[in-house]
């Protein structure tokens, strides 16, 4: 049994890992808002036939806070938040997004704050290690020029939308289960998404081929939901704090496989950045 968990939570970090090198890969194929509505509609499509009875029975018991909550969520961690990952990949490498990833926790650790969570110094020293290494990243060793790539920008824009999402998690007192969950959180991004898929067709930057199709399949069934299935089933047979701490093996598996699939081999200054963030984490968690 805890073969098989571990064996689930490997597949899952390879799949969430594989939807930068997916996204990257097809970034001509298909447009950032269509993408992110059609892997939106696909999730609905599979998940309302099973929650659509329990939806109709648990939504009119809601409260108005659970309805902010839910809206909240679908905005930072449904449409937008997926749209601004695939557009960024337009513009900086799937390397130098994916590596991202693990400056996560400090973007949570900085957003807990409002709800009561006290930061120490020694995590305010935790979050300045993190963001020089965003910053060796970004402007790839020349940090003297703080010169963002409008990709980099918008890769740690979502990571922070994410961040956020996981942060409105906590507050969350609805009597939704997960799958349930799932079906709001891509509702309320399917909405969101709306303006953004109509500016892309007024603007005629729409576009499909049988690879976008692909990827959008790829990224809608492989990168959520099985990826969130498997989370919740990892985080259930070994513990949330275990299988939480092997998320910053995603920029490894992410680095691995855009060399092996895209030709982008890490430079000096990714493992320099990643070595400041994940130590600038490192210091923040420690106590």
């Amino acid at each position: 049994m805890r073969f098989t968990a571990w064996l689930v939570l490997f597949a899952t970090l390879l799949l969430w890992s594989g939807n930068w090198i997916v996204a990257r890969a097809a970034r001509e194929e298909i447009g950032p808002a269509l993408a992110t509505v059609g892997r939106l509609i696909l999730v609905l499509a599979i998940l309302l036939p099973f929650t659509f009875r329990g939806l109709t029975r648990k939504l009119p018991l809601l409260r108005r806070r659970d309805w902010t909550v839910l809206a909240f969520l679908g905005l930072a961690g449904g449409g937008p938040h997926l749209a601004l990952q695939w557009l960024g990949l337009h513009y900086t490498t799937a390397t130098s997004g994916i590596l991202y990833l693990s400056v996560t926790p400090i973007f949570i650790l900085l957003l807990a704050a409002p709800l009561g969570e006290r930061i120490r110094l020694a995590q305010w020293i935790g979050v300045l290690i993190s963001f020089s290494g965003v910053a060796t990243i970004a402007t790839q060793g020349n940090v003297h020029r703080v010169s963002f790539n409008i990709g980099d920008l918008m890769a740690i824009a979502s990571m922070l939308m994410w961040a956020g999402y996981t942060v409105l998690l906590r507050v969350r007192r609805d009597m939704l289960d997960i799958a349930e969950l799932l079906t709001m959180v891509c509702g309320f991004g399917l909405v969101y998404m709306l303006p953004w898929l109509a500016w892309e067709i007024t603007a005629d930057d729409m576009r499909l081929t049988a690879r976008g199709a692909l990827a959008v399949l790829y990224s809608g069934i492989g990168s959520l939901l099985l990826a969130y299935a498997g989370w919740s089933y990892v985080v259930t047979r070994l513990g949330a704090a275990r299988a939480g701490a092997t998320l910053h093996l995603m920029p490894a598996m992410g680095v691995a496989l855009s060399a092996l699939f895209l030709g982008e081999l890490p430079s000096w200054y990714h493992f320099a950045g990643i070595g400041l963030i994940l130590t600038g984490t490192w210091v923040a968690s420690t106590r």
